[in-house]
């Protein structure tokens, strides 16, 4: 599709530089000025949305209509953002509302920008996990360094001219390309930048905490999401859902369905439901048709997806659903019987590939949930809300949804991980909070 420059250290200076010359006149504008470039951005993005789903689509070989929804879902962000960073205000404190306090003290509370913010964006969602970080940066007054990933880099470099085309000040927003094992380290320690707003994997998020020192973090990083179903589930309702969690594209998603624990006496019910579904899915290749299964975003992602099958394979799991690997795609596997002692039972295949794991009942379910090193979402399926209510209190993850799958949900609500599925809270309002810090003016009239 096209070449793209590797920055060496020394552009990598030049580009923080610009980002800190630039934040300094950016901060000065007012809420309301720099939301009008972020209402603009949210128009041009409408406006080359055919553009960039067909971008997507030939690079990561995202199928059509999931592009065309994330493009436009970032527009969304954009707009959101503006409207939200408008109604912040700042609060009065008064120091005698404290019960020893005699003085007549006050505290005038605001926000104030960070500095510059280096937002670090994977390849499965190049455009819209990179406007949600650069928008709430940008709303805050900071300058952005932008590091895409190596996979997803063009779609990317689109999505830049988009925001150069906004006319954003020059210097404000600068896109940083190469390998992060040549300039990644250089980067994160860098003593200019500010704050690292991350989204990858579990290991590299460690790493980027290890090297960052005292700059601020906010992470997003892996998931095993369990779906629970219990023994009141509705089956049907709870199968689709699993199906299009963990399958949709092609399950290259950190919130997509990665096990299901379902207690024994609905177990086989709820397998033979999958078996139907998932052997309904399409395969084939997204430029070209319309499919449910595509190629992976790499050969070393579908030959780690192909270890996974292997070891389960060995260790006696039932293949209700399998297939012959082709190239990078992997047909959707759904395997029954899976061990605590299998990898795919643990591991984050981010692949077509789902364990099923058969639990005793409800507390040993939750039991085999929270034994992950992973905290992002869960899910239950019950028709009950007492059992609702007392799987979602028990489960270690930052959100559970009950009979749905695990998404990322509107982007309004909060999102977080716990464990090793991050640090710090996504959302927009909460995302503009995590971009600012709070400044406190303190007068005393006594």
């Amino acid at each position: 599709m096209g070449r793209v420059q590797a920055l060496l250290p020394n552009e990598v200076n030049i580009a923080i530089h610009n980002a800190k010359k630039a934040q300094v006149e950016w901060a000065e504008l007012s809420m309301d000025e720099r939301c009008k470039y972020l209402e603009k951005i949210a128009d041009l993005i409408d406006m080359y949305a055919d553009e960039l789903t067909i971008t997507l689509v030939k690079e990561i070989g995202k199928p059509k209509k999931i592009a065309e929804d994330e493009v436009l879902r970032t527009a969304d962000i954009f707009r959101a953002t503006a409207q939200h960073a408008r109604s912040l205000r700042g609060e009065l404190l008064f120091g005698r509302s404290m019960v020893r306090s005699t003085k007549e003290k006050v505290s005038l509370a605001y926000r104030e920008p960070i500095g510059v913010v280096l937002c670090i964006s994977p390849f499965n969602y190049p455009i819209n996990l990179s406007g949600s970080k650069i928008a709430p940066a940008l709303a805050m007054g900071n300058g952005v360094i932008f590091k895409p990933s190596t996979q997803g880099v063009i779609s990317a470099i689109m999505f830049v001219k988009i925001l150069e085309a906004s006319g954003l000040p020059k210097g404000l927003v600068n896109l940083v390309t190469g390998r992060g094992s040549e300039i990644g380290d250089y980067l994160v320690s860098h003593e200019d930048i500010d704050m690292i707003n991350f989204t990858g994997s579990s290991a590299v998020g460690k790493s980027i905490a290890k090297k960052a020192g005292m700059k601020r973090l906010l992470m997003e990083l892996g998931g095993k999401d369990a779906a629970i179903v219990l023994n009141d589930a509705d089956l049907d309702k709870a199968a689709k859902a699993i199906v299009k969690g963990a399958y949709s594209y092609f399950g290259e998603r950190c919130t997509a369905v990665k096990r299901v624990i379902v207690v024994n006496s609905v177990a086989d019910e709820l397998v033979s439901r999958l078996k139907k579904l998932v052997n309904g899915l399409k395969v084939g290749d997204p430029i070209k048709e319309n499919v449910d299964i595509g190629p992976l975003i790499s050969d070393k992602a579908a030959d780690y997806v192909d270890e996974l099958i292997k070891d389960a394979k060995k260790q006696g799991a039932k293949f209700v659903c399998s297939g012959k690997r082709e190239g990078r795609i992997i047909r959707p596997h759904l395997i029954d019987k899976v061990t605590k002692k299998m990898r795919i039972a643990w591991e984050e295949p981010f692949g077509p590939v789902l364990p099923v794991i058969r639990a005793r009942n409800k507390d040993d379910a939750i039991k085999i949930a929270n034994a992950s090193e992973y905290g992002l979402q869960g899910s239950v399926f019950t028709e009950s809300v007492e059992n609702a209510i007392y799987v979602a209190k028990r489960l270690q993850t930052g959100t559970v949804v009950i009979n749905d799958k695990s998404s990322r949900g509107p982007d309004n609500f909060p999102f977080q991980g716990i464990k090793d599925s991050g640090i710090g809270t996504q959302g927009i309002g909460y995302a503009l909070e995590a971009h600012s810090r709070i400044k406190s003016i303190v007068m005393d009239f006594k």
